[in-house]
């Protein structure tokens, strides 16, 4: 793999889910008090904790957070794998009748954000559910689309975006990388 180009830079990103937090107070003032954040892990997790501290700051509001794992859900996974890693599921609330924004760092094919919905469902019956991702880089596979989204970034199918976050990577941003 070779880097193609740097797509997002810390201050990207910031402005990015800024943004985004802005978008998700307008389409949900209404309903405000029955909304919930829940972050697919690795990284949606930490970007949906930034989302809520963003409400915070703008609107004083305390909106619930979790964390879903979605890796056995996803069909693209071989279950008798000896290497199969499973992440913790937090979500310490009932999610019947919530708003849900779930969240993500890039929204690929669709793939991740189905396992995450028919994760969600195990959970109980939520009210709606919106998604919000840092970056759509196209080639869904799946009828699914971003209701918030930080950047667009057009990708072929031979390449990789990687978003590296200061809670995991030591900064924030976001890489394109070329696969050869």
């Amino acid at each position: 793999m070779r880097e193609k180009a740097r797509v997002m830079t810390a201050e990207d990103v910031r402005r990015g889910l800024i943004r985004i937090s802005h978008e998700i107070l307008e389409r949900n003032h209404r309903e405000i008090g029955n909304l919930v954040l829940i972050g697919i892990k690795s990284r949606g997790d930490h970007l949906a904790l930034r989302i809520a501290k963003n409400l915070d700051e703008i609107e004083g509001i305390t909106v619930p957070v979790g964390a879903i794992d979605v890796y056995l859900y996803r069909d693209d996974v071989n279950l008798y794998d000896q290497d199969v890693k499973v992440n913790h599921t937090d979500i310490p609330f009932d999610i019947t009748g919530k708003r849900i924004i779930l969240v993500d760092e890039v929204i690929y094919t669709g793939r991740t954000i189905r396992a995450a919905m028919d994760a969600l469902m195990d959970f109980g019956r939520p009210a709606a559910i919106q998604l919000a991702v840092l970056i759509d880089r196209g080639h869904r596979e799946l009828p699914i689309a971003a209701d918030y989204v930080g950047k667009n970034v057009p990708t072929s199918r031979k390449e990789i975006v990687r978003v590296q976050l200061v809670e995991d990577r030591g900064s924030d941003g976001a890489t394109i990388f070329e696969v050869e």
